[in-house]
């Protein structure tokens, strides 16, 4: 995690190499911390960190999920392979990609990498999460024990409220708002645990907004698939009106930090801009998307329902003529 002195980086003074003319920025930070090289694909790759709590996280999770999905396998039970590919790749996979990898570097150092963070941690790696079925999964491997724990916690008074749609609505379209229009964030930028403990709520609030919506587990309280279209069209417009404000916004959020920084490769009102335009089509790209993936859940439900009618039709029929021939 990038935490650059600003008092430092503002009195910091760029060099000037005479061989070709560019400007240097300084090496190191108050507390030795490096500031980012200019972005690129390359430095993407070659800011790749593994020691923090997160990929510890994501490690561990996907050796469980491994591990259920074996002990399936071994009794002889069969676990779809999407699933598997859902939760690993764009779900825990998304998470790596931007907290991981060198994005990191700039997390801090520019708004629109945020941005890109923000969009993967709370819209899209929670959906591939919920898609992986992970509870079930828990369900059908964990002894009788853990999984009577399980199930408590999951049908606990909490998990309800919290889980409930519209709760899940209002937190996941206003944490955002409450994020950037707020001294918090610059609080977040300032400090590197609460920059982090950021991350982790950006998983928690899409998780909860989107497992009731799109998720295959079992969940108590679940709305029919018309309330969930209606909900997730709901949450288009937020996303519109948040990255428009972002990117016509005149005043730097953050406040001073990003000019502070004195990174020379950047303009922090265009990378506001940008940022704000991340926002604005990724959010509706992904709802749009997302809704589109709730439609075919809802004709494939409709199909299972149908198929069930028709075999108990099949079924009373084939008792009639059984009771007819007796007679």
């Amino acid at each position: 995690m990038l935490h650059v002195d600003p008092i430092f980086a503002a009195t910091s003074t760029a060099s000037v190499y005479a061989a070709g003319g560019v400007s240097a920025l300084p090496s190191s930070a108050a507390g030795g911390e490096a500031l980012p090289p200019p972005f690129t694909i390359g430095a993407v790759l070659t800011e790749t960190r593994l020691d923090s709590w997160l990929a510890v996280g994501l490690v561990l999770a996907a050796g469980i999920y491994l591990y259920g999905v074996h002990r399936l396998r071994v009794r002889g039970d069969h676990w779809p392979v999407a699933r598997t590919v859902f939760f690993l790749g764009p779900g825990l996979g998304g998470i790596a990609l931007v907290t991981v990898s060198g994005l990191h570097a700039y997390d801090t150092a520019l708004l629109s990498v945020h941005m890109v963070q923000h969009m993967m941690l709370s819209m899209v790696a929670p959906i591939f999460l919920a898609l992986g079925a992970p509870m079930t999964l828990a369900l059908r491997t964990l002894p009788q024990r853990p999984r009577k724990r399980l199930l408590a916690i999951v049908h606990s008074r909490i998990a309800r409220v919290y889980s409930f749609p519209l709760v899940a609505f209002a937190i996941f379209v206003v944490n955002p708002f409450v994020l950037y229009f707020t001294d918090l964030y610059r609080f977040t930028l300032e400090h590197a645990w609460a920059h982090e403990l950021v991350h982790a709520h950006f998983i928690m609030t899409g998780c909860v907004f989107f497992w009731p919506l799109l998720g295959l587990d079992p969940l108590p309280g679940r709305w029919p698939y018309p309330a969930r279209a209606l909900l997730m069209v709901l949450s288009v417009p937020f996303h519109t009106v948040l990255g428009l404000t972002v990117m016509q916004s005149t005043t730097l959020f953050g406040g001073d930090w990003y000019p502070s920084l004195g990174l020379d490769w950047a303009d922090p009102f265009d990378d506001q801009v940008l940022a704000g335009g991340i926002l604005w089509a990724g959010g509706e790209f992904v709802s749009v998307t997302m809704l589109a993936v709730l439609v075919i859940q809802w004709i494939k439900q409709s199909e299972r329902e149908a198929r069930r009618v028709d075999r108990e039709l099949d079924r009373q029929e084939a008792r009639e003529r059984a009771a007819e021939s007796a007679a």
